[in-house]
């Protein structure tokens, strides 16, 4: 039976002792590292030539920051996974991140089954944060009042047409932004999973969304779903 080839990952980290032990966990895991970048110029140029799975992305970098870097490689490279790097969960660069496409966010102080197991998850094309982390980096920085931080502070601003949707993809994109999980939104709806993965699926791919981590975001900037619901 054949199996998958393990995913291949670029690391952009500023401080060398973080890149050597994420490396070594990962390749200890049979997880293959093709690449380390210093800052977020170079992990641009290492993404364009070795095209790496999944990118591991410092968000506070010099030459480049992290959001920008992200950017950048998700414009050229669609498929590429990008998980942020962080220290604390609640980083208003980790909400820009998100809106601009990237499938997640790591703290520094993470476990190495974990940090294996995220790689993993999100080369198969899943959202490694749940819903409710989502939701409470989005009902704290996208519902805020604008502040005087510089543009590359904040996300940037949705605007998807949401009529294309069927009442039934609207309803189940709120839910989503509630942060309903696939088997609670085929309870609440009466539907088994499988026609609501489809219709997921749909919404996705009429909305060019990657993953449930950006329906989240954009439930709540298209006011779909308010704070505290």
């Amino acid at each position: 039976m054949s199996t998958l080839p393990p995913p291949r990952v670029l690391i952009a980290d500023d401080q060398e002792l973080i890149r050597t032990g994420f490396r070594l966990i990962l390749t200890a895991r049979g997880i293959d590292v093709v690449g380390e970048a210093a800052d977020g110029a170079e992990a641009v140029a290492l993404a364009a030539r070795l095209r790496p799975d999944v990118v591991l992305m410092d968000i506070r970098m010099p030459v480049l920051d992290g959001l920008e870097a992200a950017r950048r490689i998700l414009a050229r490279q669609p498929d590429c996974r990008v998980l942020m790097l962080t220290t604390f969960d609640l980083d208003r660069y980790v909400y820009a991140a998100l809106s601009l496409g990237a499938s997640g966010f790591l703290l520094k102080d993470v476990t190495a089954a974990h940090l294996a197991a995220a790689v993993r998850l999100v080369d198969t094309g899943d959202a490694l944060l749940s819903p409710s982390i989502t939701r409470r980096l989005v009902e704290r920085f996208a519902t805020s009042p604008p502040s005087a931080a510089s543009p590359a502070d904040r996300a940037p601003a949705v605007h998807l047409d949401l009529a294309a949707l069927t009442p039934r993809e609207l309803e189940v994109l709120t839910m989503l932004g509630r942060g309903l999980s696939n088997s609670e939104l085929a309870r609440h709806l009466t539907l088994s999973e499988a026609t609501v993965k489809t219709h997921v699926a749909r919404i996705f791919a009429k909305l060019t969304l990657r993953d449930r981590a950006q329906a989240v975001v954009l439930a709540y900037e298209t006011g779909l779903v308010s704070p505290g619901q």
